[in-house]
């Protein structure tokens, strides 16, 4: 069963998700066991101009945050990129992704051309950084990042994005990261056995999975059974995933089909079984967006707690 919870109730989750994070300390919850399999490390984004690597792991620790999203851009110089992986690292902290957001199958050729370069600088920097993964959407066929197209979902896309993602993969060549892909609703990979369909005719050792359930939440019947949805990814897609995504969405009532993103805990995403399937993998961070305020992450990081702890799952 999915999920959903009323103002009341959220309410009350968010008040004993307080008191747990405040016993934190005291009963030794959050260390981390490499032996155990029950603990899932959690991150979001941080703001202000955190320039500083310890400045950045303080404000991380201060979040209760394990897994953090890429601190530098690409532009930055290797002395500071490596600090901050050095920070990380002292402090247990993963760097989750690297963010390479952009079109690289853009009818555009101008703009092809530079979202391709984009991801291939991204993922180099995921490489030096030694990121968990260089995250992009496949694109669209339209102008937009994630604009649906009517040729997005025909061969001759699925054979481009094949070609782009070998080129960025080949000409990068990562031994320690990987190039990740995240669904869209109306682009490949589309579904679970899509995802499959390209991991297989990409054919790189360095692909891998950012998995995002939500973007594959395309009618009513998934978004009603997400649950299902979310055990078929982890059953299928489970040895490529790299990196997972946490947001949550509801259903609008109107004639045609609309899903809007709310606030986390408060939509139809079945967690309890996207945390237990989650903290089956082995450190693969969780990152949570698409909320708009420092205190809404907070709240978030509660509710995601919270149904953690009811049925064993730890953060760390």
């Amino acid at each position: 069963m999915a999920t959903t919870f009323s103002r009341r109730q959220f309410t009350k989750l968010s008040l004993a998700g307080s008191a747990a994070l405040l016993a934190e300390s005291a009963m030794g919850i959050g260390t981390f066991d490499p032996d155990r399999n029950n603990f899932i490390r959690l991150g979001g984004p941080v703001w202000g101009d955190l320039k500083d690597p310890d400045e950045w792991v303080r404000t991380l620790k201060a979040k209760r945050y394990s897994a953090a999203l890429c601190p530098v851009s690409v532009d930055a110089d290797e002395q500071t990129v490596k600090s901050f992986e050095k920070a990380a690292k002292e402090a247990n902290i993963v760097i989750a992704e690297v963010g390479a957001w952009s079109n690289p199958i853009s009818s555009d050729e101008e703009a092809r051309k530079k979202a391709v370069k984009k991801c291939k600088d991204s993922l180099a920097l995921a490489e030096l950084i030694g990121a968990n993964c260089c995250v992009n959407v496949t694109g669209s066929r339209g102008n937009s990042i994630v604009g649906p197209h009517p040729d997005n979902l025909k061969k001759e896309t699925f054979d481009m994005i094949v070609q782009v993602t070998r080129e960025i993969i080949d000409e990068i060549k990562p031994t320690r990261t990987f190039f990740a892909l995240e669904s869209l609703p109306w682009s490949y990979p589309d579904s679970v056995d899509s995802y499959l369909d390209l991991i297989k005719a990409i054919d790189r050792k360095a692909l891998a999975v950012n998995l995002d359930p939500v973007n594959m939440i395309n009618s009513p019947s998934k978004y009603f059974n997400n649950g299902d949805l979310i055990k078929e990814c982890f059953e299928k897609l489970g040895p490529y995933i790299k990196n997972c995504h946490a947001k949550d969405i509801k259903l609008r009532d109107a004639y045609t089909i609309h899903f809007d993103d709310v606030m986390l805990g408060t939509g139809i995403v079945d967690f309890k079984t996207y945390l237990t399937c989650l903290s089956k993998l082995k450190d693969i961070p969780l990152m949570m967006e698409h909320m708009n305020t420092s205190e809404e992450y907070e709240k978030a990081t509660i509710t995601l707690k919270t149904i953690g702890g009811s049925t064993g799952i730890q953060f760390f």
